[in-house]
């Protein structure tokens, strides 16, 4: 009989130790929103940065945007590259950034940020040249094209 009593006291027990306590609601989270995270700048490196558009305030959806950081010689002929960048165009006003090495922009020399945009392989729109007087880091705010001729 020891053994009957034994099994009625532990199922006694485990019917004691279980709970009939509805469990907790989930709790409600909220979104969490992915943040656009800038690429660090590596220390030994200067970037311009702005936002491309037209006089229509955008660029043509597909267009192939060419930005070129140049040395410009006095007959107002590119002699060097110190930077370039290609992005696709949107159909929107295009943000661009244009990292280069300050070690490389020449003392005394003339530099230009130059852009274009081609459609099927034909110049659509172009940029005024831009002077860059000093390698530093520098926002150029909104630069308009202008259709090409």
């Amino acid at each position: 009989m020891s053994a009957r009593l034994l099994c009625l006291s532990l199922i006694a027990l485990l019917a004691a130790c279980s709970s009939d306590k509805p469990a907790p609601p989930p709790q409600q989270t909220t979104p969490v929103r992915a943040a656009v995270v800038e690429p660090v700048l590596p220390a030994n490196m200067r970037e311009l940065t702005g936002l491309l558009s037209s006089s229509q305030g955008y660029l043509p959806a597909g267009g192939e945007v060419e930005l070129a950081l140049l040395v410009i010689d006095e007959r107002d002929r590119p002699q060097r590259l110190l930077s370039s960048e290609k992005l696709l165009a949107t159909g929107q006003a295009l943000p661009f950034r244009l990292v280069f090495n300050p070690q490389s922009f020449p003392a005394n020399a003339r530099v230009e940020l130059h852009g274009r945009v081609s459609q099927s392989g034909q110049l659509a729109w172009r940029l005024t040249p831009v002077r860059i007087p000093r390698p530093e880091t520098r926002a150029l705010g909104e630069l308009r094209l202008e259709r090409a001729p």
